[in-house]
């Protein structure tokens, strides 16, 4: 039984509390006044627009709790943290609401107190069946009495159980919690046991079942630091033991973890300690000490217990144990149905049994008329007897005379069938030659058409192969053509290339030739040109000296300077230098310009130069 459901078990009460008609519908204005409290106490964020969306006032009538289950399940059970809240304050919540409707001590008196019928309460909702409505089988019932008498260390008044749960309506649905709080109320279960003494008991049961406490009571514990002893009130629950200052469990002094690598061992008395245990986990061993050898053990086994529990993943001993008594029950129920059935069985083959009897004494009185016409009919056959002894006496006799007969001819067929057998003999052994011969015959048509076969296919792979062969020696032939006009194409351009050759070489000799010409005249222009720079040398010392002032007397003077005036003097260069500068400017233009002619023009300068019309720069 999960979270959810021992909280559905609660809510269930508080939601048909506020069903006043009992009509299975609450109004909306209960339920979001429902929902707010149970987030409350449930440690929920209150979500006032999905509740005002869910129950919207536009709406017709009132919820049903298939209605309001959606919204419960949603935005309230499903947001539920486990730890994050007390369950109790959920159930004190839903006792409060479905209390005052329908717990009504006053009519047979009040002998519990409200805190122990609160607490029955939660009792009978953590052992009832997971059925709405909620009921009590009496087997829980039973079991829940008798854990409050062990706890008040009385014996169950059976008699009076016995009596209320033989009453019809129990018997039918089985109890329910009003029913229940209605005969602890009454009080002939606890007749002469004091309120408080029941008060105590109540308590504690509701702590073990419901608070899963599996021990509690005080130990004596040694200290960790000051290694002295101090008693302490000691909890246990499912992988968990916490120890107190008092039984009130206010100051809590420290827990400590249970899990598979936690273990109890015995250990002797010292230090004046008696019945003294230890506990071991993987950082610490705690040392206890109980009053005797019966706690000692108790505790011992207890916390092997809750041990257990925690490394099964089972966080509750009695939720364990309502289910393994919920299996007991189904297995008795299903054992009383076998047995029920085996007894309609029985008495099915008893009423079997009887109608074969009768019917066996029907079948006496008949086999008695049957022996009549038995031996009525047995006269009659000895007569047929004898009569059929005759004729067959005279059958025999002549049976036997046959048989002599048919000795002689059976000897005869004998005879015949040695020779038939030694046909049949040769027969096989031919059968088996021929047999022998066909399969001969058989493998050699195989082998001769695996031949065949073989043949043709290296008849098809020869003709594959020669058209292959005939394409490539086509595509041979045609690059042979190809390769015979690329060879001759490259004679024709060699041929082409050997006669440009040989055109440029006879033009470089031309170049040649005119080159050695040319160099003559630059031989006779350079001469030319150092005659040219003598007269000019010559024609300066003249100008020099004719360049000084003229006297009256002379008439001559402005022709004269008419004639110098006129007379251009040429601009006056290194004559050593030019013909070798020349020569080489004209050796590269005529290596250049051999085929455009400018030879020609270079014999024209030259020509120019050696007459003295070309000016020098």
């Amino acid at each position: 039984m999960d979270l959810r459901s021992e909280l559905l078990k609660s809510i269930w009460y508080a939601f048909t509390a506020l069903d006043v008609e009992k009509s299975g519908k609450v109004s909306k204005s209960q339920l979001k006044v429902l929902s707010h409290n149970l987030c409350t106490v449930l440690s929920i964020p209150h979500d006032p627009v999905a509740l005002e969306e869910h129950f919207r006032d536009d709406d017709d009538g009132p919820v049903s709790s298939q209605g309001y289950m959606p919204y419960l399940n949603k935005y309230i059970l499903d947001k539920v943290k486990e730890g994050s809240f007390l369950k109790e304050n959920v159930d004190e919540l839903c006792w409060t609401l479905t209390a005052k409707k329908n717990y009504r001590p006053e009519k047979n008196g009040k002998t519990l107190h409200d805190k122990d019928v609160f607490h029955l309460w939660c009792l009978f909702n953590f052992l009832s069946e997971d059925k709405y409505p909620l009921v009590m089988v009496p087997d829980e019932i039973e079991y829940l009495l008798k854990k409050i008498c062990m706890a008040m260390s009385v014996e169950l008044n059976c008699v009076e159980l016995e009596e209320f749960i033989s009453q019809d309506s129990v018997q039918q649905r089985g109890f329910t919690v009003w029913v229940f709080l209605e005969m602890m109320n009454s009080g002939k279960l606890t007749k002469g046991i004091e309120k408080d003494t029941v008060s105590m008991a109540i308590e504690e049961i509701y702590r073990e079942i419901v608070g899963d406490v599996l021990k509690e009571g005080y130990l004596w514990k040694k200290g960790q630091l000051r290694r002295n002893w101090m008693e302490r009130w000691f909890t246990l629950r499912p992988g968990m033991l916490a120890y107190f200052t008092c039984e009130d469990r206010k100051e809590r002094k420290g827990n400590i973890t249970l899990d598979k690598n936690c273990c109890v061992e015995v250990l002797p008395d010292k230090d004046g300690k008696r019945c003294m245990f230890c506990l071991k986990t993987l950082s610490k061993t705690y040392e206890m000490s109980a009053s005797d050898t019966k706690q000692r053990q108790e505790w011992t086994a207890a916390v092997q217990t809750a041990i257990r529990l925690d490394v099964e993943g089972k966080t509750s001993l009695h939720k364990d144990l309502k289910l393994k008594r919920r299996e007991q029950r189904e297995q008795r129920d299903q054992r009383q149905a076998a047995k029920e059935e085996e007894l309609q069985r029985l008495r099915a083959l008893q009423e079997e049994k009887e109608r074969k009897l009768a019917e066996l004494e029907l079948l006496r009185e008949a086999q008695k008329q049957a022996q009549v016409l038995l031996e009525q009919d047995e006269q009659r056959r000895r007569k047929q007897h004898e009569q059929l002894q005759q004729a067959l006496e005279e059958q025999l006799r002549e049976a036997e005379e046959a048989r002599a007969s048919m000795q002689v001819e059976m000897a005869l067929k004998e005879a015949e069938a040695e020779r038939q057998k030694k046909r049949i003999g040769e027969l096989e052994e031919m059968q088996k030659r021929l047999e022998e011969a066909l399969h001969l015959e058989i493998k050699a048509r195989q082998d001769e058409e695996a031949f065949r076969f073989a043949q043709t296919r290296l008849l098809v792979e020869e003709e594959e192969k020669m058209k292959a062969l005939m394409v490539l020696q086509e595509e041979q032939e045609e690059y042979i053509l190809q390769t015979q006009r690329e060879k001759q194409e490259l004679r024709q351009e060699m041929e082409s290339k050997s006669r440009s050759l040989d055109n440029a070489q006879r033009q470089l000799e031309e170049v040649r030739a005119n080159r050695q010409r040319v160099d003559q005249d630059v031989v006779a222009a350079q001469r030319k040109l150092r005659q040219a720079s003598t007269n000019v040398k010559h024609w300066n010392v003249q100008m020099n000296r004719l360049m000084h002032p003229i006297g009256p007397g002379e008439k001559r003077s402005s022709g004269g300077a008419s004639y110098f005036s006129n007379f251009r003097i040429p601009a006056q260069r290194d004559p050593g230098l030019r013909p070798r500068q020349q020569s080489e400017e004209q050796d590269e233009e005529s290596k250049e310009n051999v085929q455009s002619g400018v030879g020609a023009e270079s014999e024209r300068r030259l020509s120019q130069a050696s007459n003295g019309d070309m000016e020098i720069p």
